[in-house]
């Protein structure tokens, strides 16, 4: 079997090494449960003094009026809220003869809900500390760990006998009393590296190594403990899920984990295990575009595919200073709402605290729960319909990226995606361990927004979408480094990009410029430099990579060259030098029906930081140059708008989320700015035929027009979300 270690740990602990016919009958059964059916989720966050202080029957009466079909209540963990038996599980000084989580699932159960319960097992009490000093989470200085917020607790370690006996214990106990459909655990991955005995021998045992004491990805102990970390997470998961099904078989355990290439556990193992998940992204803060909340939907999606995942939000500011009583614009909040439901997210409130003291949120969180309930129809999607997909890569973050992740993988990744906000392309995301052609059937074009590290395999695999007639584009430094972020002599892709390492790369670079250059046989421009005609040269990047182009016939000459570095003080050294030879800017390449563009610097990355039109015009047109064939949906008009497009069983949906707003780099926004008429040109169903269109926010029918397999559609104006519906005949 052609598998590195790393897939081999993962699927060993997964259990899931299976082939396609079987692992899909396994996805098959998951979906048969009861997983899918909840399109709306309410969370209530105990505090330790809501036993017997808060008022049920006001959150059983708000659940029914929001037609609330799943919750997610506090059972146990740091602190049980009901009448625990085993030994060292603190139950709240205020339960007294109460039993408030029970009390709470049996009020759910009455209202036809599925029901989950929260266990939190990050923090313990000080009899736990004295009894079993070992579970303590021990920190690089060898002292125990002092919670950091709570001074009288204390954090335990996540991958020793705490975890895997004890709340295994309380995991068992909670569902065999009440029956839950799952158990869903926060801060159960733990707090940070830990050096207690336990870790110290297991880590020991399995690499032969001590714990590491560095960050380096290439430090051999350092990448053995990221495979072992995660191994042992995945197999405290499968623990608990089935202790969990021995009681009842039809509830899972399902971590509150998962997310883009930041996230430390693996997506595709995450996809296998988990029957739905939940995305804990609950709120923007500082700079961060609205459209997160959606991106969150499409990473998860990647994985997980058809499952249900319910996007968490919180109706409080999410910032570093921790508010967890406060109360959100309610702008901002149906703003983040609205963009995970156009892609593909539940909603799903949380509120900490079951006494409400600003009550604010309550009439917005009704507002678009009624909403929701009364459009459900629509909202069950089946497929996203975008031929455009974004590739992320977790490996390429653990090991290229290290401790320097954000900037050097996720920031291009972000400008890749505010250029297609931008550009109003739909699109999906793929996660760089599904490039094989089932998963990348319905794409066009895929964008590798510098996915430096990619196996022998994955390029393969890629070359393989680009010889059955897909495109690609690429940035910077993609495929320069193996699955392990080692540096290789040359791009494992480079027959792709036509071009070879040239053994360096510059920057940051200073005053750097890209000439724009005519078609030497045509005289015209390349259609990368459209809007570009009244230019002469624009901006560069802020890294490079130098290359050296192949001469084999398949490259376009190069549209963009490069003005190297020249001084910018002072005033009168302020001139480009003289050049030997001018470096290509771009690489354009045709293969068969296939389509390559390698841009050998940082464009999305610097889009990201500076947000240059310029930049953000390069990248559309690479996209709509590659992909050559028409988007399957089309927006005309003025603002800027997240789309997605949708097939339902018996309709199409197109969701259009309006984003324009002085605030929209960095929340809360203060009100909403309607934007004016959008013309909408839809690419149908084949074999399908519209028998009606109307506007679902709006509330009303709209005239449409069929031209070829497109229908045409005026939307008058939007305020924050408008969602076109077309229902089949």
């Amino acid at each position: 079997m052609n598998m590195n270690r790393r897939d081999f740990v993962k699927a060993s602990v997964s259990g899931l090494m299976l082939p396609p016919a079987a692992r899909a009958s396994v996805d098959a059964a998951t979906q048969e449960g009861w997983y899918s059916r909840p399109m709306r989720w309410a969370q209530v966050a105990f505090v330790e003094d809501d036993p017997g202080n808060y008022d049920e029957a006001f959150w059983l009466d708000y659940f029914r009026r929001l037609h609330v079909d799943a919750a997610c209540l506090s059972a146990g963990g740091c602190v049980a809220f009901y009448p625990t038996k085993i030994p060292l599980h603190y139950r709240s000084k205020w339960l007294g003869d109460h039993d408030s989580f029970g009390d709470f699932v049996k009020g759910c159960r009455g209202l036809g809900m599925n029901v989950i319960a929260r266990t939190d097992p990050h923090a313990v009490h000080q009899d736990v500390y004295d009894a079993h000093p070992d579970w303590i989470m021990v920190q690089a200085d060898g002292k125990k760990y002092r919670h950091w917020s709570d001074r009288e607790l204390w954090v335990t370690c996540p991958l020793g006998p705490y975890n895997f006996e004890f709340m295994t214990a309380v995991t068992e106990e909670i569902v065999s009393l009440y029956k839950v459909d799952g158990i869903f655990s926060n801060r159960w991955a733990g707090s940070g590296m830990c050096y207690c005995q336990h870790c110290q021998e297991n880590f020991r045992n399995f690499a032969h190594l001590d714990l590491p004491r560095t960050k380096d990805p290439q430090d051999a102990s350092r990448r053995e403990y990221i495979i072992w970390r995660e191994q042992r997470l995945f197999k405290l998961w499968k623990l608990w899920d089935e202790r969990i099904k021995a009681i009842n078989p039809e509830a899972s355990y399902i971590a509150n984990a998962g997310g883009g290439a930041l996230s430390e556990l693996d997506m595709v193992t995450v996809g296998q295990l988990a029957p739905t998940l939940f995305a804990d992204r609950q709120a923007r803060s500082g700079l961060m575009p609205p459209w997160s909340n959606g991106k969150n939907g499409k990473e998860y999606r990647a994985t997980l595919g058809q499952k249900a995942i319910a996007g968490i939000f919180s109706v409080g500011l999410e910032e570093e200073y921790r508010w967890k009583d406060s109360v959100q614009n309610g702008d901002e909040i149906r703003l983040w709402v609205a963009d995970g439901i156009a892609q593909g997210l539940r909603p799903w409130f949380t509120k900490f605290n079951a006494k409400p003291i600003d009550r604010r949120w309550l009439p917005i969180v009704e507002e678009l729960y009624t909403w929701h309930y009364a459009n459900e129809s629509y909202l069950r999607n089946l497929d996203p319909l975008a031929v455009v997909a974004m590739v992320y890569s977790q490996q390429t973050a653990t090991f290229y990226g290290g401790e320097a992740a954000h900037a050097k993988v996720e920031d291009p990744a972000l400008g890749f995606y505010q250029a297609l906000v931008e550009a109003r392309i739909p699109f999906e995301m793929v996660h760089d361990r599904l490039l094989d052609a089932e998963h990348l059937k319905t794409f066009r074009t895929l964008i590798l927004p510098n996915i430096a590290a990619l196996s022998t395999k994955q390029c393969e695999q890629l070359k393989q979408f680009v010889d059955n007639g897909g495109s690609l584009i690429a940035t910077y430094e993609t495929s320069l480094y193996d699955e392990w972020g080692k540096r290789r002599q040359d791009f494992g892709l480079a027959s792709l990009f036509g071009a070879s390492f040239a053994g360096k790369a510059e920057g940051p670079m200073l005053n750097s410029y890209l000439n724009l250059e005519k078609d030497p046989a045509t005289g015209d421009y390349h259609p990368l430099l459209l809007g570009f005609e009244d230019a002469t040269r624009i901006v560069n990047g802020v890294h490079r990579v130098l290359v050296s182009p192949m001469n084999d016939g398949r490259t376009v000459a190069s549209p963009l060259t490069v003005i190297p570095t020249y001084p910018d003080l002072p005033m009168e050294a302020v001139f480009p030098r003289p050049v030997k030879t001018k470096d290509a800017g771009v690489f354009i390449r045709q293969f068969g029906a296939g389509r390559v563009v390698y841009f050998p610097w940082d464009a999305d990355r610097t889009f990201w930081e500076v947000l240059d039109v310029d930049h953000g015009k390069l990248l559309r047109n690479a996209v709509l140059w590659a992909t050559k064939t028409q988007q399957p949906l089309t927006v005309t008009g003025k603002g800027v708008l997240d789309i997605s497009i949708w097939s339902q069983e018996k309709s199409m949906t197109v969701h259009l989320v309006n984003l324009t707003n002085p605030m929209m780099m960095k929340g809360p926004v203060r009100e909403i700015i309607p934007i004016g008429r959008q013309e909408v040109r839809i690419q149908m169903v084949a074999g399908k035929r519209v028998a009606r269109a109307h506007l679902l926010v709006a509330k009303q029918d709209v005239p449409y027009r069929q031209q070829g397999g497109f229908i045409e559609v005026a939307v008058p104006s939007i305020d924050i979300h408008e969602v076109i519906a077309l229902d089949f005949a």
